[in-house]
């Protein structure tokens, strides 16, 4: 066995022993470290994206489009991203297990989360070459409150599916901004004004997926977006686990 396969192995023992195997959203079904103590039950109420959807940021549609569309809020702003994919719906499971994921670093949600990412994007990002996967980095003081960046750790889970590297110098988070959640879209581009800067590499033409947990309204993957394209991107993507409505 590889050492990564023993010390999964041993942190899976050692979460066993704290936590007993059952689903830890409903906590009346079974559900084991493997699956992200996620029951088969909670597991089936995830909603995962579907056509119709924007071309641009992804955002469902519900009602009958057999047309492609880009939807009336990526009309008003400018998107340095290509396209934006979500895997699912940000409800039920999947966001009450990003939000413990996060918050309360509840990391054995983590191989429930990567998987449904997974699902989605892997086939999708193998139908062209795409250089590198990108994480939203964090501000440094933020993560070391939180002790993990969770983009990043779904990221290196992506890139053991898909082959693709991943790439933590390209972008920084220089400055620190408010919680996204309580502001509208307006209030979200503002607070992502010069939040993030190149890192020490130059590109020419490299094509990037930027991968984060949730996207909303695509503020904060757009900013990153744009400092990618101005350091010489040729194309930028984006896929997040869930999509906020």
């Amino acid at each position: 066995m590889k050492m990564s396969g023993i010390v999964q192995s041993s942190l899976n023992a050692a979460i066993a022993l704290f936590y007993p195997e059952v689903c830890q959203i409903c906590e009346a079904e079974r559900a084991t470290t493997a699956e992200g103590f996620v029951c088969v039950r909670c597991w089936r109420t995830v909603r995962f994206v579907r056509p119709p959807f924007c071309d641009r940021c992804g955002l469902p549609f519900e009602g009958d489009i057999t047309t492609n569309f880009v939807c009336s809020n990526c009309h008003d702003v400018k998107l340095y991203f290509r396209a934006a994919r979500s895997a699912t719906v940000s409800e039920g499971a999947t966001r009450e297990a990003i939000h413990r994921y996060k918050y309360q670093r509840a990391l054995w949600f983590e191989p429930f989360l990567a998987d449904l990412l997974i699902r989605e994007a892997a086939p999708e990002l193998k139908k062209e070459k795409w250089d590198w996967l990108v994480p939203i980095p964090l501000f440094p003081a933020k993560q070391r409150e939180r002790e993990f960046n969770q983009a990043e750790r779904l990221a290196q889970r992506l890139s053991a599916a898909t082959k693709i590297p991943v790439n933590i110098r390209l972008l920084h988070r220089v400055q620190p901004t408010r919680t996204q959640t309580q502001l509208n879209r307006v209030e979200r581009n503002a607070n992502m004004q010069n939040a993030f800067a190149a890192g020490d590499m130059i590109l020419n033409g490299e094509k990037i997926v930027l991968i984060d947990d949730v996207l909303t309204t695509g503020s904060t993957t757009n900013a990153c977006a744009r400092v990618l394209r101005k350091m010489g991107a040729g194309e930028v993507i984006v896929w997040t686990v869930a999509r906020g409505l």
